[in-house]
């Protein structure tokens, strides 16, 4: 267990591998745990860190920091603590609110970002992530994943205050305006069968701007890192290999992906 002093709390993280720092950020169930079988795939190339949240894993439950513009600052902290610089970025649910708030404020910092169930907003998510212990929540949204103990037994750890504290802020938040002002590559992905956030209309996708491109995993819900890891892995690889400058929009899902990796 890895941990730093911010805000004179605990934040803890976990690294793997080395290379070219690629952040990983969890969602609203669960915590980095979920990610150890994505940063084992990446771990031959990148040096991958998964961080918990303020409110959730074996980070400090700390309310003053449960915004999403809070939640932004503490990824900003922890990168000038370690002494890191440009990265990579993958976030899930919240995980990927606060990557694309933290690409907005630093744009100089983020190569590009992967974000997994980035809600529209307040309409598209489910009202049981708001009125839900977290520990429900994992047990209604991992019912059918085969690969979910992870999130399930982290899920407990999450205060409640920091879910619905990041639910409110998203009530205020602008997600077009967000994109709009995203320089860096922006690859944004849904699982089709997603009971807690709907994946954004096909009429919203059409006017992005060419650094941002969507796909949908069709077979998947909430966890396509988990339902389809495989799958998840090299599209992930296929992202992070991108030539600067070249558009996320070449990029497609490939027959062979479909194997499941044990």
């Amino acid at each position: 267990m890895s941990a730093v002093i911010l805000q004179d709390e605990i934040v803890h993280y976990e690294v793997l591998g080395r290379g070219r720092p690629l952040i990983f950020l969890h969602g609203w169930v669960g915590s980095w745990r979920y990610w150890a079988p994505t940063m084992q795939s990446v771990a031959g190339s990148y040096r991958a860190y998964a961080l918990d949240l303020w409110g959730f894993g074996a980070t400090s439950k700390h309310p003053a920091g449960y915004s999403l513009a809070q939640q932004a600052g503490l990824v900003a902290a922890f990168l000038d603590e370690l002494g890191i610089g440009k990265i990579a970025l993958v976030g899930h649910g919240l995980g990927a609110l606060v990557s694309l708030l933290f690409a907005s404020h630093r744009p100089h910092q983020v190569d590009r970002v992967l974000a997994v169930g980035l809600p529209e907003g307040t309409i598209s998510i489910n009202p049981r992530l708001y009125t839900s212990q977290p520990q429900d929540l994992a047990e209604w949204l991992l019912e059918r994943s085969l690969d979910g103990n992870a999130a399930r037994l982290e899920a407990p750890k999450a205060d409640p205050a920091a879910i619905r504290r990041s639910l409110e802020d998203l009530q205020a938040m602008n997600l077009p305006r967000l994109l709009d002002r995203l320089t860096s590559n922006c690859l944004l992905v849904w699982g089709q069968n997603d009971l807690a956030v709907q994946a954004l209309p096909p009429e919203s996708l059409v006017g992005l701007p060419e650094n941002i491109h969507g796909m949908t995993f069709e077979q998947t819900g909430h966890f396509p890192m988990l339902d389809e890891p495989s799958k998840f892995q090299h599209l992930l690889i296929d992202f992070l290999s991108l030539e600067p400058g070249a558009s996320p929009r070449q990029l497609q899902f490939r027959e062979e992906w479909k194997r499941r990796v044990r």
